[in-house]
């Protein structure tokens, strides 16, 4: 039984006399946060694996058991999944060295707010360097009108970019700063400056499956890359005859080789998307397993490389809490308890970072796992002041959110951290409610912890409350399991203690029907 139980222990010492009367005082249970997250499985934290082992054998008679048919079951769903996660290379392999190419609009509807070129170069730049072996040998920013056009270049300015990056014979690929080129659009560029060319879309995809660990996250990349796949389905095929593929049919099946390939592209799709299902089964019977519990969750969200990890490091001293300073370190949705400073143990959610123009694709096949943002008691904002674009950033963390269909009174009672304060001398916070924390250094930690613990115990609904119990019942007990437990004041003349704990209100009423006075 893994519950957050502590007896008061025999032999409590002789603590002080109060009015003129000996008072034992046992001191209340050290938290125990690690028990909490026992609710995650055996896997710990952020694992989604069913458990192993345990299987019966074949029986006497030679026929199966249920337990048997289970688990071959669950073995070729596992085997069906990772067929499904073994794809071609989105990015060549090796070493690359990159001539990054940003678009920049600088008039009309097009220009985007809040930012400046330089700052959306140097996001680009870093997600390139966060590929192994990737670096940017050349940047150019070139204007345009109409970045939506087929070759997002005028005719001039197109001729002129060709003629710089082919005089590059040091580079070999060329990062287009955009979300999305059509196939078209990359087919001729890559014709023109005699490299392949890569979109945000593509090198961020990359970065996602390079960082995804879980099969759930691994799956969700999966699913995010078919409309890579099917964009260059046409182009793939065309080699195999002068038609495009579209004219050969397969052994008089009436389909041609490309409506074979389109319909295997969804069948692919639904396995994916059934596989997904199972593991949210798995994932919801966790959540379910947690409310049962009624341990509060505080979602961490942020952009990427904001310091949640970080911050959570910081707040639970849980060393399975890696923060790598590179962007999109956090793919899979992990889980670590702390505790507050009332004792009370918290489970903090880290999660995906966001970024602007981040593919819509990409935030569809990751909402699944941004479902459990929804079921948190409490949003944590954390937002890095120390840069430059932390208002576009903040927007684009919000605009997300909002596009979860989040319920509006999470959203209305989130905290906003502000993180990373140490390399900003001097730094307040312009709005009130919100706090200035250095999370790396450890600064400001005591008073989020404080204003965490108030927003938990009002979005739960738990109250602080002074109970008197039997010393000789199971009350004390029943409290240390089902309530934190804050203090403990034993009367022993009267075979009483007066019991401060924190409880929610179902707690409370479950308190009242077992032990009415």
């Amino acid at each position: 039984m893994w519950t957050l139980r502590a007896a008061v222990r025999r032999g409590a010492c002789l603590s002080r006399v109060e009015r003129g009367r000996s008072v034992l005082r046992a001191a209340p249970p050290p938290p125990c946060p690690q028990r909490a997250l026992a609710v995650f499985g055996p896997d710990g934290p952020g694992s989604l694996q069913g458990r192993g082992g345990g299987g019966r054998g074949p029986r006497a008679d030679g026929r199966r058991s249920r337990a048997g048919e289970v688990e071959d079951g669950a073995e070729d769903a596992e085997h069906e999944e990772e067929k499904l996660l073994r794809r071609e290379p989105l990015l060549p392999a090796g070493t690359q060295r990159v001539c990054l190419v940003h678009p920049e609009v600088k008039w009309g509807p097009a220009k985007p707010q809040l930012t400046r070129a330089e700052w959306q170069v140097a996001e680009a730049k870093a997600l390139v360097h966060t590929l192994d072996s990737w670096s940017v040998v050349e940047t150019m920013v070139v204007p345009t009108k109409a970045p939506d056009r087929k070759l997002i270049f005028g005719k001039g300015t197109l001729e002129h970019l060709t003629e710089k990056i082919r005089a590059l014979s040091e580079v070999t690929a060329v990062f287009l700063n955009v979300e999305r080129m059509s196939t078209p659009t990359k087919k001729e560029l890559e014709a023109a400056w005699g490299v392949q060319v890569f979109d945000r879309f593509t090198v961020v995809l990359h970065i996602f499956r390079c960082n995804a660990r879980t099969k759930e996250a691994q799956l969700q990349v999966a699913l995010a890359e078919l409309p890579v796949l099917r964009s260059g389905l046409k182009d793939r095929i065309a080699p195999l005859d002068g038609h495009g593929g579209s004219s050969r049919y397969i052994m008089g099946s009436g389909e041609s080789f490309m409506q074979l390939q389109q319909r295997l592209m969804r069948e692919r799709e639904m396995k994916i998307r059934k596989a997904l299902e199972r593991l949210r089964d798995k994932r919801q019977l966790l959540g379910r397993q947690r409310r049962r519990r009624e341990f509060p969750v505080v979602s961490v969200v942020g952009y990427t490389n904001s310091g949640k990890t970080t911050l959570i490091k910081a707040l639970t001293g849980d060393a399975a809490a890696q923060p790598r300073d590179q962007l999109f370190a956090t793919l899979d949705i992990t889980a670590h308890a702390g505790s507050l400073p009332s004792r009370m143990t918290v489970i903090y959610m880290d999660t995906i970072g966001f970024l602007s123009q981040l593919p819509h694709s990409l935030i569809e096949s990751f909402s699944a796992t941004l479902e459990d943002v929804a079921h948190s008691d409490l949003i944590v904002h954390v937002r890095d002041l120390s840069h430059p674009e932390t208002e576009l950033q903040k927007a684009s963390v919000l605009s997300a959110l909002r596009g979860l269909c989040l319920p509006a009174q999470l959203l209305d009672s989130m905290l906003e951290v502000h993180n990373k304060v140490d390399l900003v001398p001097g730094y307040r916070p312009s709005d009130q409610r919100a706090l200035a924390v250095s999370a790396l250094l450890g600064l400001g930690l005591e008073e989020l912890k404080a204003q965490l613990e108030d927003a938990v115990l009002r979005a739960t609904g738990r109250r602080v409350l002074t109970l008197r119990v039997q010393l000789a019942g199971p009350q004390l007990s029943w409290l240390h399991e089902e309530a934190t437990v804050q203090d403990v004041h034993v009367i022993p003349e009267a075979s009483v203690a007066d019991v401060k704990v924190i409880i929610s209100n179902s707690a409370y009423g479950k308190f009242q029907k077992l032990f009415p006075e």
